[in-house]
């Protein structure tokens, strides 16, 4: 055994394998000591972690002692191997395969040479190293145009420096089936409410307005974009329900829209959003 390959038990399943995979491919070995098959299979894939150095991590379990992992996966025969990327499934086999198999498969999963550099670019990112992580993030959307690790990157990096409008176009070419979309999509929606909201200097005057005509709507969805703008999403929820309560139509459904771009934001099954969109459905809806 080397030291990219690990026993896993039920204990330490959720940070050695889920939250590990997260960062590089795991692939999981089902194995138990009786298997003949198991002995076969076991010492490819080890000696395949061994070659790659850390681009992906065995996960070796014995069902015999972890039958609630070896059930949830509904393993029924062994060996059997699981590959995980991102917190999910990304592939698998039964039984003991010929090397060359083996290799393709585990090959299939280890990162391209575009994502290699978008993660390499995130380290430099995270370390605060702007400048040396977008060149990588550059280099690797010219090996690979859509990379999406590598447009949320650069985008981030542009927002930084007050670029948003070119940061908005690299989001909008992120694939939707790549596990960065709702993450893009989040971050789009950031944006434009930031856009669309007036300068947080501008909130009193509108409050003052509505102090003196609580009826004023146009008013009021002013303020609750200066609101949105600055990350006050509840307050800009209850301004802009308010809204929708007195005039569902008012400019263009524009309020009801308002809500969901925030829902985006804060994530569309946060309590916040599962709240609002409660009181929105009851005022829609009755």
């Amino acid at each position: 055994m080397n030291e990219w390959t690990v026993d896993v038990s039920e204990q330490d399943f959720e940070q050695a394998v889920v939250q590990r995979s997260h960062q590089v491919p795991v692939v999981i070995d089902f194995w138990a000591p009786w298997c003949g098959p198991c002995r076969a299979l076991g010492p490819t894939l080890e000696k395949l972690a061994e070659e790659q150095q850390g681009k992906f991590i065995l996960a070796k379990i014995n069902v015999d002692e972890n039958p609630m992992l070896a059930q949830a996966f509904q393993i029924q025969s062994i060996p059997a191997v699981k590959a995980v990327r991102n917190g999910a499934l990304a592939g698998e086999f039964l039984g003991a395969q010929p090397e060359p198999n083996v290799r393709r498969f585990i090959e299939q999963l280890l990162p391209s040479e575009a994502e290699a550099l978008a993660q390499e670019a995130q380290r430099l990112e995270e370390a605060g190293k702007a400048q040396g992580a977008e060149s990588l993030y550059r280099a690797a959307l010219a090996k690979e145009a859509n990379q999406p690790l590598a447009l949320l990157g650069l985008a981030r990096v542009l927002v930084q420096r007050g670029e948003e409008n070119d940061a908005q176009t690299l989001l909008t070419r992120i694939p939707n089936t790549s596990p960065e979309h709702p993450a893009a999509q989040q971050f789009l929606a950031q944006l434009r409410l930031k856009q669309t909201g007036a300068s947080a200097g501008d909130e009193q005057k509108y409050r003052d307005r509505l102090a003196a005509d609580p009826n004023d709507i146009d008013t009021r969805f002013e303020l609750s974009q200066v609101l949105a703008a600055v990350g006050r999403y509840e307050e800009a929820l209850t301004e802009l329900l308010a809204i929708v309560k007195k005039d569902r139509k008012f400019r263009d459904d524009g309020a009801r829209k308002g809500m969901l771009e925030i829902f985006e934001v804060v994530g569309a099954r946060s309590d916040l959003a599962e709240h609002y969109r409660s009181e929105l459905a009851k005022v829609l809806f009755s």
